[in-house]
């Protein structure tokens, strides 16, 4: 199965991830996962994923070379979120029932412009996220379309 980006053809064996530097575009509450961490933890890797996401790419959902961005637009959609991906095996946060910092995924939010707790993965500038030391590259958001 194919995905189609404005400008790049994606096949959704993740062949293509790490050949152009890029961004996603933040809106909202934003729920954010490396791809790397993705193929290693996610049931049936990055194939699965896009398959799984794949009627809400460009919806709610975008991607860049190296993460995936999904959003909700409020604390409670962003909790099923967490919720979601904990249990398909991701260590979303460490601190137990007081989190102290993002680890498999980050949660930030566009109108305080970065991550609710501290990230050591991501970089925020501009109303994007990108993963931290790659450059931020061309911006991806809703116009990513199948």
């Amino acid at each position: 199965m194919a995905f189609f980006v404005p400008g790049i053809h994606w096949e959704n064996t993740g062949e293509n991830i790490g050949k152009n530097s890029m961004a996603v575009q933040l809106e909202f509450i934003n729920f954010i996962v490396p791809i790397a961490r993705i193929e290693e933890r996610y049931p049936g890797g990055w194939a699965q994923c896009l398959a799984d996401h794949a009627s809400l790419i460009g919806a709610r959902v975008w991607y860049d070379d190296h993460l995936l961005r999904d959003g909700a637009m409020s604390p409670a959609g962003i909790g099923h979120l967490l919720e979601e991906w904990s249990e398909l095996g991701f260590h979303t946060h460490d601190g137990g029932d007081s989190p102290t910092r993002w680890v498999d995924v980050c949660v930030a939010e566009a109108w305080i412009g970065g991550p609710t707790l501290p990230c050591d993965w991501i970089e925020v500038e501009g109303g994007s996220a990108f993963l931290k030391g790659t450059s931020k590259g061309r911006v991806h958001g809703r116009e990513q379309r199948r």
